[in-house]
């Protein structure tokens, strides 16, 4: 039970950076991460730093900041969890 609910906080946070993205990014995201099937190299150059700015839109690094906070047994200080301003 406590490893389903894990799950829903990692999946909740998820969906919280997921919404930093406009509907329109979030299709456009899909459509790249499909295209790419994985490989960077099907993408164009001008794809790849479109992919890029998505992704640091939705900001990956506070993400795992968070997660790693959520499930930490002792608070961390805010420069692990957000980075350097």
């Amino acid at each position: 039970m406590a490893r389903l609910l894990a799950a829903a906080q990692v999946v909740m946070l998820a969906r919280r950076h997921w919404h930093r993205l406009d509907p329109q990014e979030r299709r456009r995201f899909i459509t790249l991460v499909r295209v790419a099937g994985g490989r960077r190299g099907r993408l164009t150059p001008a794809e790849r730093l479109e992919l890029v700015g998505l992704i640091a839109k939705a900001d990956p690094r506070l993400f795992a900041g968070l997660v790693v906070q959520k499930f930490s047994p002792f608070p961390l200080p805010r420069r692990m969890v957000g980075g350097k301003r």
